[in-house]
């Protein structure tokens, strides 16, 4: 493999809105939450890549219901490896992993650090990793441009946590989340904290994106300190705009988060 060989990720769009990853190296390609292995499929052969490897980040069928088409499609794909969450039950994983395991993925010349993030599902993981355009993470379903993922197993305290976890990486990293949510995640951001100016500019910028055809996704890790409600429930702002919607909402950051994140489930623009 040449040196000259730079690392690219590839968004695969699938169903409605969700984003497929494809990391890249050469004419090698490691697949992130293949929902569906028909596009993964078309761009494999579009890019003319070989797939060496699939990551999972939770259970939930968009995200693993094409992995079994994928690795039993060629006799050498049934010999790859397919990372994924020691706590979420999927059977197709032939690598469990947890908080601080890493992922040597040595096709593309890439390691993986494995951090647990519960909440949405109570064994989903995000990968972080270093490339030479800054650090990069592939978080699944907990984190969004500008929200956070529905809690269906956890409870507020663990996506909390999972969260703070996740905000304390490096503010330069990409983030890879898996829905193009941004636009509805914004309108509800704004609608917390209506004077915030980052999140103002952003709303202009996305806007202009989706209409132009293009994504929303990656942002960084700083962008979403400044405009994301669920990273900022210890700010002044948020905890005032909790508590407006719920008596005691301010006592701390999990009161704070609980109320926000109840709000946003039955919030209409």
């Amino acid at each position: 493999m040449s040196v000259a060989e730079a690392l690219s990720i590839i968004a695969v769009p699938a169903f409605a809105d969700n984003y497929l990853w494809l990391i890249v190296r050469g004419r090698m390609a490691v697949a992130v939450d293949p929902g569906d292995a028909a596009p993964i499929e078309a761009a494999l052969a579009a890019h003319q890549l070989t797939l060496a490897a699939i990551v999972l980040t939770h259970h939930h069928r968009d995200h693993i219901g094409g992995v079994n088409a994928l690795r039993s499609a060629t006799p050498e794909r049934q010999r790859i490896p397919v990372y994924g969450p020691r706590h979420d039950p999927i059977a197709a994983v032939t690598v469990a992993l947890g908080q601080g395991d890493r992922v040597q993925l040595d096709a593309i010349e890439l390691e993986l650090e494995v951090l647990d993030v519960p909440g949405h599902t109570a064994g989903h993981i995000a990968y972080f990793g270093q490339t030479a355009d800054g650090p990069v993470l592939f978080c699944g379903d907990t984190l969004f441009a500008t929200g956070c993922g529905r809690i269906f197993e956890g409870t507020p305290t663990q996506m909390l946590a999972s969260l703070d976890r996740l905000a304390a990486l490096p503010p330069t990293t990409a983030i890879y989340c898996a829905h193009e949510y941004t636009l509805a995640n914004i309108h509800f951001a704004r609608a917390v904290e209506p004077d915030n100016l980052d999140l103002q500019a952003w709303e202009t910028i996305a806007v202009q994106r989706r209409a132009a055809g293009q994504s929303t996704v990656p942002t960084r890790m700083g962008h979403e300190l400044r405009t994301n409600p669920f990273l900022r429930s210890r700010s002044a702002a948020v905890r005032a705009a909790a508590e407006r919607r719920v008596s005691g909402a301010s006592a701390d950051a999990v009161a704070t988060f609980t109320a926000i994140r109840e709000w946003k489930n039955d919030f209409r623009a």
